[in-house]
């Protein structure tokens, strides 16, 4: 029988005092489904239309909360432009008619009102992270993605009609929530509806919504020059999302590991046949994955991410990793905001320098074992910015383009660090895992504008270096994950002979 080959997610090694489990090459549940058929594009198409909303709030910052030019209409100010205090500003709308900015008058001695609803976004998306984490892995995948696409539609349409300033900002914090209930829950469904030798794909498929978003919010922005016209149009069109939970199924991996079999055959089948793949043996591959999937008395908490000592290692060291992910891109990204010229244009050029990026990951992904391109993303990142530093000042273009190089590294070791994570961590503990590192994530973003404020460039472009640079050291600390099965229980990880 195939049942006695093939389709085991690990392979069994007797000794007398333990029981090791060596990576398979197989695995099961891509026998069963496909690497990526037809029902996987189609619930993919799902995803991507639906997290729009989330991608267009990672990056509209610059037109909700643009820094505003104004002439001050006070007595004694002489028309002067720019100047505090005062209370009688004119501001230019050459690019954008109404802001948060200039709805609250966040100038002067409120401008710090800014800098708290766009830190209120990063706050947002690290308690999402830990939430929906935790959601996930307790009640399913399809229940905490489906929560955060629909909440993300509710919380920015809510945001838009906010009549207060302290409204807004509350309401920036749980759009946030959303945000990284979505960007998490979203990825892990996919991978987990994959086979394993698809998984390098789905890691550039799930950043294709986020780049188009990236690239046609300008040119929405272009036409509606409110930010409250602009919140409501990237958000309400999508209220849709609540016919979802009869369009997208439950994780089959996770229905495994809570001992939910007959579910876990219902959904296999469905795709199975959708996919065009025999379904006569699914009981039994099912049955026999279920006999070592099953987790023995792991309840799916956050402790368990420090109980036993290969996952303790791997908590805290994507934990670091992710602050530097994070902090390295949006460092970056501060310097290419400095950018003269029209402003939807910039946003369009910046979307665009990441396209390539995308390419790059896949054959990294596909050809390449993961720590060699995660840790040549780091270092191509790192050393660009020490590149930068000693780069005259008056070479305007050059400096452009080692920052762009340095934000395309940082970018493509986000990615990636998305697939690794999801391939070091077992099912049961999977998205805690990722929702606990994302909280890092979340700080390094926090904390990259004050580094950038240190007013010393070169200090602060050697402290992203730095970290950018370590980061990828650490990488000599953990397993190699290509083409290895998703394993599903702590047990199975812990005694895992893995390929260093």
């Amino acid at each position: 029988m195939q049942k006695a080959v093939i389709l085991e997610t690990a392979r069994i090694v007797r000794s007398p005092d333990t029981q090791i489990y060596e990576m398979s090459t197989d695995d099961a549940i891509e026998t069963i489904i496909g690497r990526f058929g037809r029902y996987q594009t189609w619930i993919w198409i799902l995803i991507a239309i639906g997290r729009a909303p989330t991608d267009y709030q990672l990056s509209n910052v610059v037109f909700l909360l643009p820094n505003v030019e104004y002439v001050c209409m006070d007595d004694n100010a002489h028309n002067k432009t720019n100047h505090c205090p005062c209370e009688n500003p004119i501001y230019d709308q050459t690019y954008i008619e109404n802001s948060v900015t200039t709805t609250w008058n966040l100038i002067c001695d409120k401008s710090h009102y800014a800098s708290l609803a766009q830190s209120m976004l990063q706050i947002g998306i690290l308690g999402g992270s830990l939430f929906y984490g935790h959601l996930s892995d307790r009640y399913g995948r399809r229940l905490a993605c489906l929560v955060a696409l629909f909440s993300e539609v509710l919380f920015v349409a809510l945001s838009a009609i906010a009549s207060k300033l302290w409204m807004f900002i509350a309401l920036r914090f749980f759009i946030g929530t959303a945000v990284g209930g979505t960007m998490l829950c979203c990825f892990v469904i996919l991978i987990e509806l994959s086979g394993k030798s698809f998984r390098p794909y789905v890691t550039c498929l799930s950043e294709v919504s986020y780049l188009i978003s990236y690239f046609t919010l300008p040119i929405i922005a272009y036409f509606l020059r409110d930010w409250r016209k602009l919140q409501m149009a990237t958000s309400l069109p999508w209220i849709f999302v609540i016919f979802y939970y009869n369009l997208i199924p439950e994780s089959p991996r996770w229905l495994i590991t809570k001992g939910k079999t007959v579910e876990a055959i219902e959904i296999l089948t469905r795709i199975a046949r959708r996919n065009g793949r025999p379904t006569e043996s699914i009981r039994d591959i099912v049955e026999n994955i279920n006999e070592e999937a099953v987790a023995r008395n792991e309840h799916d908490s956050y402790l368990n991410l420090f109980k036993t000592p290969k996952i303790r290692l791997y908590t805290l060291i994507q934990a670091y990793v992710w602050l530097c992910c994070a902090h390295t891109f949006f460092g970056i990204n501060q310097y290419i905001g400095r950018l003269q010229g029209n402003l939807y244009l910039n946003v369009m050029l910046s979307a665009a320098s990441l396209a390539p990026g995308l390419i790059l990951i896949v054959i990294a992904c596909v050809y390449l074992q993961r720590r060699v391109t995660i840790v040549t993303s780091f270092v191509v990142s790192g050393v660009s910015l020490l590149v930068f530093i000693i780069i005259p000042s008056n070479m305007k273009s050059l400096e452009l383009a080692f920052a762009i190089i340095g934000q395309i590294g940082a970018y493509t070791a986000f990615c990636q660090i998305y697939l690794y994570s999801t391939e070091i961590f077992p099912t049961i503990i999977r998205n805690s895992a990722m929702g606990f590192a994302s909280v890092f994530a979340r700080l390094g973003g926090f904390i990259a504008p004050f580094v950038v404020n240190i007013r010393v460039e070169w200090i602060s472009i050697l402290v992203f270096s730095t970290l950018a640079l370590l980061a990828a050291s650490l990488f000599y600390f953990l397993p190699e994950t290509k083409d290895v099965v998703l394993l599903n229980t702590i047990e199975q990880t812990e005694k895992s002979k893995t390929k260093i």
